[in-house]
Parts: C-alpha cells; structure tokens; sequence
C-alpha cells in the first residue's frame, strides 16, 4: 500500500497542464464513444468483450496455463481485426454524422421555418384523421442519419408533405399502405418502405399488446438511427412516437405537434440546439419517459 502511494505522487509530481489536457482529450473521446454505443446491440456486445478481457487476463496472470496463453496470444490479432465487422453499423453511423457536418447547417437554412411548420402541421392533421379512421400508418422523419438504404426498400415518391397523401398512401387494401412512409424535411421520399424490427423486447414488457409490426418496425429504425417515427394503431387509432429506442404512446394531435416542434425547432435557438444535439448527444442526457 505505501509503494502504491508513493507511485500515485510521483505520478501527480510530474503531472502537468498538457498532460491535464491530453488526459481530458482522451477522456472525452471515450465517454463521447460510450454515449454514441449507449442503448445500442453494439453495448451490449462491448459488454461481453470486456468481461471476456477481463476473465481472460485473470487467468493468465493468476494461474500458469501456457497452452491455453499461447491460444490468446495467438488469437489476438484476430480479435483486433474482427471489432470493425462487428461494430461496423455503428462506425458507419458516426463517420456519417461527421461527413454531412459540413452539409447540415446549409441544408437547414434553405428549409424554411414556415415549411417545417407546414411539414409538422400536415403529419399531425393526417395522423389524428387516421387516428379517427383507424387506418395503420407508419411515418419515418429522416434527421441525420442517411436512410438511403430504406428508402431504395420501397416506392420511390419524392412528393409534397400534405395530409391527404398521407390518407392515399395509407388507405387500406391499396398497394403502398404496408409499411413506411420516410420524409425527408418537406419531401416524402418513399413509401412501402421496409423497415428493420426491433429486438430489444420492449414492447413484449408493455401492460398492453395491441402493438404489432409497425411499432415494433418502429422502435427498430429509431434503434438504428436517429430518425423519429410516428406510429398510428390500426386496433385501436392510438398515436405513438418512438425515438432512440423509447416509445411514447397515446398522444393527442396536440400533445404530438409538441413533441415534434420540440425535436425540430420552428425557431433559430432551438434549431442550432437540436444540430448540437445531433452532434454532441451525451452534452444532452437523455430523460426516461
């Protein structure tokens, strides 16, 4: 215990303000990591790699196993090789957001307050009158993750935003009323489109099983991007809206136009907050619903 406090000192004696800095600096990079994997499959497999590591090096310090040290040592490098595949959803996610940094500020401002009202103004009319109709209805608004690969899953639109596309879209029985519809802004890019489920098991804990495939559908695009999606039950005309992997459910066109104001912004201050919060979400906790 004495020679680990004396090593502490002689760490501290020599530490100065650049080393302060470059303790910060990785410091920073780590937890910015750990916030983009949080709630995601790739934590819970960081998980496992850890407690792998872990177990593995206490074997190989306390116990002499040198059949099974020369097996690590050799399967290392393999190991090192293997993180990109594995991690590859979430690394392309990240390179993503640092490629359209340069892009998103530009794009925002040719987007018009009144046209993003417009836009939010036509998804709430339109999901509180399919809502009253009881007609299903899936609507993905794309933020800052591309959602290029979904969109290429379904029929391509590249239309208007008003409330009765989206009644046409999601009349019953007609050919695109199955599956998403993505916007894209105050575009709708595509409908029919095929989205990934979710296999976090949330809504199989919920009081009530009245949600099906579009909310699990869902919740799984919201898993893999930052996308929003709004959800109206065809049991029961219920509106949802899920986000980072939680959903909200049984909103009223008010309570709904709310929440969607609030993750766009219809002014200039809340506008540059959200951009900040897209790119420097753990600057922002997220608060359980």
């Amino acid at each position: 215990m004495p020679e680990f406090v004396s090593n502490l000192i002689f760490i501290f004696q020599r530490l100065d303000w650049l080393g302060i800095i470059d303790i910060l600096l990785v410091t920073f990079i780590f937890y910015g990591l750990l916030r983009l994997l949080y709630d995601t499959k790739a934590m819970v497999l960081l998980r496992g790699a850890m407690v792998l590591f872990v177990l593995t090096a206490l074997l190989t310090s306390l116990v002499s196993l040198p059949a099974f040290s020369f097996l690590v040592r050799s399967a290392l490098p393999a190991l090192l090789f293997s993180i990109p595949v594995i991690f590859a959803p979430e690394i392309r996610r990240a390179l993503e957001r640092i490629g359209r940094a340069g892009t998103l500020m530009t794009t925002r401002s040719q987007t018009s307050i009144e046209e993003l009202e417009k836009t939010i103004k036509a998804i709430v009319a339109a999901s509180a009158r399919l809502s009253a109709r009881q007609h299903g209805a899936l609507i993905v608004l794309q933020r800052m993750d591309n959602l290029e690969e979904y969109v290429r899953t379904g029929v391509q639109l590249d239309s208007r935003i008003t409330p009765e596309m989206f009644l046409q879209v999601f009349y019953p029985n007609t050919p695109l009323h199955d599956g998403a519809v993505i916007l894209d802004d105050t575009r709708m890019l595509a409908a029919a489109c095929v989205m990934p489920l979710s296999a976090s098991g949330i809504l199989a804990h919920s009081p009530d099983r009245q949600m099906g495939l579009r909310h699990r559908a869902a919740l799984g695009i919201s898993e893999v991007s930052d996308a929003i999606a709004v959800v109206v039950s065809e049991e029961t005309g219920a509106i949802s809206i899920a986000h980072s992997g939680r959903m909200i459910r049984r909103l009223d066109a008010e309570r709904l136009e709310n929440i969607l104001t609030a993750f766009f912004g219809t002014d200039t201050n809340k506008r540059e907050k959200n951009i900040i919060k897209r790119f420097f979400p753990y600057l922002f906790p997220r608060k359980e619903e």
